[in-house]
């Protein structure tokens, strides 16, 4: 079974050295999670280290994509020469390595009017995917001003991944402060904000209507869905309201697909193929961030009914959705 990690991050130090120094009123308070442990150091290695963890974990092929925040926060000029740049470097390493590595394309989200352009250059490069968030600045993906590029990744056959971010300040100093700063970082981030973040970018562009305009497009979650799959019953009760063309459930589960992020819990999976259907579902590490072992994945995979879903969940799904031979 060939094994394909979809949500493999790397940065540069040139990025991270751009984004730290952004005004404080413009910084992205998450990307010290970045400089934790080794994680940094991971980050930048985009040759033997890495292949030798790969290798460990019996991971043939990652799908590279920008580590958070990416070049969301830097301003609209910055943001397009960075991620061209980011976009050579990335897909450089995909010709060092044509056998173990593809790519997400990178978008200055900032500058939309440059951002689907980018989109259809990285694609000319050998982009898969595009990884986006759900928030720039305080504009949503579901903006009018995206409609282009969102309307570029449905005509292009580029899905579209939904990367978890931090929530605004003015959420958090709402809904996440009153604690110590890293308890009130962790609440507002990995341990609960970052995902519904992601879940409610996916539930706007639902609400907007953009898989009724492009009844094509195709996007991806991690962390299982980031909550939406325990919900499905709740969200169908917007459809009317909204005027969707479909329950919003079906938007789900024929236009969203759903990743593990390393976690490789059996209850989450079970759930999972309750809630949508198998080949819907891909094998992802979160890369450093989150590092199973190969037995921890072998383990997992037992939870699958046969060999068929195993494959699909591996590999199978992935090659199919970006079209990697």
């Amino acid at each position: 079974m060939t094994t394909i990690a979809i949500e493999e991050h790397w940065t540069t130090q040139e990025l991270a050295d751009a984004l730290r120094a952004l005004p404080a009123d413009r910084r992205d308070d998450s990307l010290p999670l970045n400089d934790m442990g080794d994680n940094l150091d991971l980050l930048h290695d985009l040759g033997e280290t890495r292949l030798a963890m790969m290798d460990a974990q019996g991971v043939d092929v990652q799908i590279l994509s920008l580590a958070p925040p990416a070049t969301g926060p830097l301003s609209g000029p910055d943001a397009v020469a960075f991620s061209r740049d980011l976009n050579d470097q990335a897909f450089a390493a995909v010709a060092r390595h044509p056998d173990r590595f593809r790519a997400f394309a990178t978008l200055p989200l900032s500058e939309p009017g440059a951002a689907a352009s980018e989109l259809e250059r990285a694609r000319g490069l050998g982009a898969v995917g595009v990884m986006v968030y759900g928030r720039t600045g305080d504009r949503p993906l579901d903006d009018p001003a995206y409609y282009d590029v969102l309307g570029a990744a449905a005509a292009l056959g580029t899905p579209v991944f939904i990367h978890p971010q931090i929530p605004s300040r003015a959420l958090r100093e709402a809904a996440y402060s009153g604690f110590d700063d890293l308890t009130s970082l962790a609440l507002s981030t990995f341990g609960w904000g970052w995902h519904v973040e992601a879940a409610t970018a996916a539930l706007r562009l639902i609400v907007s209507g953009a898989f009724d305009r492009h009844p094509d497009l195709q996007v991806v979650l991690g962390h299982w869905g980031e909550l939406l799959l325990f919900w499905l019953d709740r969200i169908d009760g917007l459809s009317r309201v909204a005027g969707l063309e479909r329950r919003a459930s079906d938007y789900v589960r024929s236009n969203m697909h759903i990743t593990s992020s390393g976690m490789l819990s059996p209850a989450l999976l079970q759930h999972a193929l309750a809630a949508t259907s198998v080949d819907r579902l891909m094998f992802s590490t979160d890369f450093p961030f989150q590092r199973p072992t190969s037995g921890e994945i072998d383990e997992f995979l037992t939870g699958f009914p046969d060999d068929d879903s195993r494959a699909a969940f591996l590999g199978g799904n992935a090659a199919r959705l970006f079209a990697i031979s």
